[in-house]
């Protein structure tokens, strides 16, 4: 029987598959078995992940939608629709989010731990903090008054504060906000009770209103769309148009506008009159504080480690812990599992080269490289040493991109070649290269990647990090980088598959040919994401010929598995826990390389839009570790997935 594979119920959407997702993290924090910081913490992370998908997902369908443009993905929702089907989602979650949160409050409660408002500390504790608010907050502190007079101040994204409504001696009534600047802590701490600042705030409000009284207030937090959208053939100054993207995205329109549940009316109406907002956009809170991300503040506290899970030690296992990094690739290549294995060898690559003498050459790609990198520094430690480095930044890199234009500023002042991406694709790939001279002979050692050059998130991330000097890498390293940097058509590499020319055929011509062994073939994917349209089909005829596949997706996965008579063998699994999982991993029982890894997920965007790199391990025993590493984890593992509600 033939099955129409552009069936839109084969699909689910993507934007519901990423909400499953972050339900997913939700879970973990409903977790009473785990200590109540690490439940905390993912309720942070749950939070954050929510503000980054109304800054960029909503964001984008509200413009399509306003737009009346009719974007149509393989389930064929409309913009419209999404957002009503989100919203929904959403308004349902709030009630496991408060009792969530409840939870957590209580554990730490039983902890010693303590969350209060203002009103509900003791006479002593009240004392002490009204001396911090006019010592701390009272002068960075930004009352603002709202008449004829003073127009409604423009809210950056992400704002934070208190709208009020107030009277004065004469029984007018006035309307006025109180910003909250980032600057000041989320909580105020005494000992191990944190307060958050908005209940300090609201109780001296009159001390920032004299000769007012106040009648009504409510927290209320502002979300903008955060996308930036750069004409880079426009762009004479490609840095220059940047930084006035990151200026921008503070005033890009606002989609949503989070309250606490309970708000005056009239005070709600005067937000949404000046916010050009509608009630649809409009999230309430019961019990839970505004900015969940702020969490991290009491998560983070050095006193309450006892209270998290005992920080992992990464292991650097022989050869690497006792011999030098490029001897020990002159022997063999090196294959690691981060965060298990150490991600020092990958900075001591770049340390070593820079201070070898026969080090003539260093390249690389940054994405994520860190506040505080290791790396940077050993850079231009090489470039100051007389050292031919070139180093692609891509400042493309979402909620990264001032962070990468310090680093790229840093870089180019020491004498670093730097090279801002490249016009129309985002520079996603992970590889670093030295070039040695060694007995009169050019050698070229390379390291390729799942991850980011970042030494700290490589202790909270699974990744894979291959070491190689084979020849035939050291020649793709190299005409990858004068792609880089160059106007080169060569577009193709030898070994290294790269995108957007490459990956996505070799994935379609693998998927194909294990198809073909029926039920002996086995397929096994792990990625962040599973989006593309014709890697799904692929894959369903795959199932249909009888070859068994194992996903091992983390977040958004459009494709259905257990559909009768089209993905009978597909199963799909999440992986939510400790460690963030990011390694992309793809198996294929039948090919002669069998174990590829990739800086590339399964989506459009990084198979056509983005440069990207996929890496075959030749050798048969790192082949074997890395099936064996990325599939083994202390994370907890979701069965297969269900319809999105």
């Amino acid at each position: 029987m033939m099955h129409d594979l552009n069936d839109a119920q084969l699909y689910f959407n993507r934007e519901l598959s990423w909400l499953q997702f972050n339900s997913r993290v939700l879970a973990q924090a409903l977790d009473a078995t785990l200590p109540p910081l690490e439940r905390l913490k993912f309720l942070a992370i749950y939070g954050t992940n929510l503000d980054e998908f109304y800054m960029i997902r909503v964001a984008g369908l509200k413009a399509l939608y306003k737009a009346g443009i009719q974007e149509i993905a393989a389930d064929k929702l409309t913009p419209k629709e999404q957002l009503q089907q989100i919203r929904t989602y959403l308004h349902k979650e709030h009630q496991v989010l408060e009792r969530c949160y409840t939870d957590i409050i209580s554990a730490l409660h039983e902890k010693s731990v303590h969350v209060k408002n203002y009103e509900a500390l003791s006479t002593e504790e009240q004392v002490e903090v009204r001396e911090r608010f006019f010592n701390e907050i009272y002068p960075v502190i930004i009352p603002i008054a709202v008449d004829a007079t003073h127009p409604f101040p423009r809210l950056n994204n992400l704002s934070f504060g208190l709208a009020m409504t107030l009277r004065d001696d004469s029984q007018n009534i006035k309307h006025g906000l109180i910003r909250i600047p980032r600057i000041l802590p989320r909580f105020l701490q005494m000992a191990d009770t944190f307060i958050p600042i908005e209940s300090v705030v609201e109780h001296f409000a009159s001390e920032l209103f004299p000769g007012f009284t106040k009648i009504a207030s409510t927290p209320f937090r502002v979300t903008r769309n955060a996308d930036i959208a750069i004409e880079e053939e426009e762009a004479d100054d490609f840095l220059e148009i940047l930084q006035e993207g990151l200026r921008s995205r503070n005033k890009g329109s606002l989609i949503r506008l989070e309250l606490i549940k309970g708000a005056d009316k009239k005070l709600i109406d005067f937000l949404l009159s000046h916010l050009n907002l509608d009630t649809k956009d409009i999230y309430t809170y019961k019990d839970v504080p505004l900015h969940l991300g702020s969490l991290w503040q009491i998560v983070a506290d050095p006193a309450l480690a006892h209270l998290v899970y005992p920080a992992f030690n990464p292991k650097i296992l022989p050869p690497l812990d006792s011999e030098n990094i490029f001897d020990a690739m002159d022997k063999q290549d090196i294959l690691l599992y981060h965060p298990f294995d150490s991600f020092e060898p990958v900075i001591q690559f770049i340390k070593q080269a820079a201070a070898d003498p026969e080090t003539l050459a260093i390249r690389m790609t940054l994405y994520r490289a860190g506040q505080k990198s290791p790396i940077v520094k050993a850079l231009i430690d090489a470039v100051q040493d007389g050292k031919q480095v070139m180093v692609l930044v891509e400042l493309k890199a979402r909620f990264d991109e001032e962070n990468n234009l310090r680093w790229a500023k840093a870089l180019e002042e020491a004498g670093v070649h730097v090279v801002y991406g490249i016009p129309g694709l985002k520079v996603h790939a992970k590889i670093a290269q030295v070039i040695k001279r060694k007995a009169n002979k050019l050698k070229s050692y390379v390291h390729l990647a799942t991850g980011n050059y970042n030494a700290g998130t490589a202790k909270i991330y699974t990744d894979m990090s291959y070491f190689t000097s084979k020849e035939i890498f050291g020649k793709d390293a190299t005409h990858f980088f004068h792609f880089l940097t160059g106007f080169s058509t060569h577009t193709k590499l030898d070994s290294i598959f790269m995108a957007p020319k490459q990956i996505k055929p070799k994935l379609l011509k693998l998927i194909e040919k294990e198809s073909s062994y029926k039920v002996q073939g086995h397929i096994i994917l792990k990625a962040n994401s599973l989006v593309d349209k014709d890697i799904i089909k692929a894959l369903y005829q795959a199932s249909q010929q009888g070859c068994k596949i194992d996903l091992i997706i983390r977040g958004i996965c459009c494709l259905k598995p257990q559909v009768a008579g089209i993905s009978d063998n597909i199963t799909v699994s999440s992986l939510i826990g400790k460690y963030l999982e990011h390694a992309r991993v793809y198996y294929f029982k039948h090919d002669k390389v069998q174990s590829y890894i990739s800086s590339a997920d399964l989506m459009p965007r990084n198979l056509v839009r983005r440069v990207e790199l996929m890496t075959p391990i030749l050798d048969e025993p790192l082949s074997q570790k890395n099936r064996t590493d990325s599939h083994t984890t202390t994370q907890r593992q979701y069965p297969t997935l269900g319809t999105p509600s």
